[in-house]
């Protein structure tokens, strides 16, 4: 009988970017000297990927590049992978917005789907692009080991997907600059099972 395959699957959030922590979404702001630092300690030296693949935003793929040049690497870069747009909240921080907007920000992190952010990017729309894209990418590349470099908005959504955890709980997942989750999924297709290895590292 032949071994199902089996597919791994490290998924990295970008570290912290020139500004620090805000709302950011769409905003393509390169990473700070700090984030270079936290994503490098996310990555050791002596591990290997069969293939990378990118979001397009500077913070992500600068160093998607990077890490795919060192280890000699095929990357791809897919823009469905780049993070959620917060509308006018782009470029503000929480502090800003408890502020300017008491209790929206409450709001939208209980739930999102029913409190867009003003003239954001809606929340089914963006599950929509981030999973198809997920499952093109499972599918392209099953049996490989991967590292994808993305957003935290885009690694809450695979990893609800995955666990089939409602996406109304999006952001009861944490997910820090520069952090690591790691996938197993088991065979292919409709008869796929995914296995969150770790989470957070």
């Amino acid at each position: 009988m032949a071994e199902t395959p089996s597919t791994l699957i490290d998924l990295l959030r970008h570290g912290e970017p020139e500004g620090g922590t805000r709302f950011r979404g769409y905003t393509d702001d390169p990473l700070s000297e700090q984030g270079w630092a936290q994503m490098r300690a996310a990555v050791q030296s002596e591990e290997q990927w069969d293939v990378m693949v990118t979001s397009p935003l500077l913070r992500c793929a600068e160093f998607a590049a990077e890490i795919a040049e060192r280890i000699g690497v095929p990357l791809e870069t897919d823009a469905r992978f780049q993070e959620i747009g917060f509308g006018e909240w782009e470029g503000r921080t929480y502090d800003e917005l408890h502020l300017s907007q008491p209790g929206r920000l409450d709001l939208f992190l209980r739930d999102p789907a029913r409190h867009t952010p003003p003239g954001g990017e809606k929340l089914d729309d963006f599950i929509e692009r981030v999973t198809v894209a997920w499952l093109e990418l499972l599918a392209r590349h099953e049996g490989k080991k991967i590292l994808l470099v993305a957003h935290g908005g885009v690694n809450r959504v695979i990893l609800c997907h995955a666990l089939q955890i409602p996406t109304q709980n999006l952001f009861r997942l944490e997910v820090k600059f520069a952090g690591r989750s790691r996938l197993r999924v088991l065979g292919g297709g409709d008869e796929s099972f995914p296995q969150l290895v770790f989470h957070g590292t």
